[in-house]
């Protein structure tokens, strides 16, 4: 049985990106909180409040609850706060926030082009290789300079 992973702003080019790379070892589920046809109800989308609502933490819990989620990625930048500061409730439920430890001192870039990681702990959740050290979590480029992860985003 695979395990499942949440991907907020679904509906966004880059999230079908990082959702191809790991669809052969997860199931994947889509939120998004911009408007989509009702017609991706029926695919595993679903809709959630913006990260700004403050019922946004616990609509992710419920989601990942009914949906037997155990990891979030969250993908859009007003998401990143709301999860962090929710990520001790989510991690009683056995719920992984894939988010880096210190997002103050997080470099962060839009829907890059390169090799895509996703990273938990600082393991690529593919292939359990230790990429980095273990205070990076998320959707991130290494750059070449052998320099810290950069938290990738949509």
């Amino acid at each position: 049985m695979m395990d499942t992973i949440l991907i907020t702003y679904g509906t966004r080019p880059f999230a079908q990106r990082v959702s191809r790379l790991l669809s052969s070892r997860y199931e994947v589920v889509y939120a998004s909180s911009e408007p989509f046809p009702d017609l991706l109800l029926k695919q595993n989308y679903h809709r959630i409040p913006t990260g700004a609502n403050p019922t946004f933490a616990h609509e992710i819990l419920k989601l990942c609850l009914d949906k037997g989620c155990q990891m979030i990625l969250p993908l859009g930048e007003m998401e990143l706060q709301p999860i962090n500061e929710a990520q001790i409730l989510l991690e009683e439920y056995g719920i992984a926030v894939l988010l880096p430890r210190d997002l103050e001192e997080c470099f962060m870039l839009e829907s890059p082009s390169g090799e895509i990681h996703v990273l938990k702990s600082g393991k690529d959740i593919l292939t359990g290789d230790q990429l980095c050290g273990d205070h990076f979590s998320g959707a991130g480029i290494l750059p070449d300079s052998g320099d810290e992860p950069i938290l990738c985003l949509v």
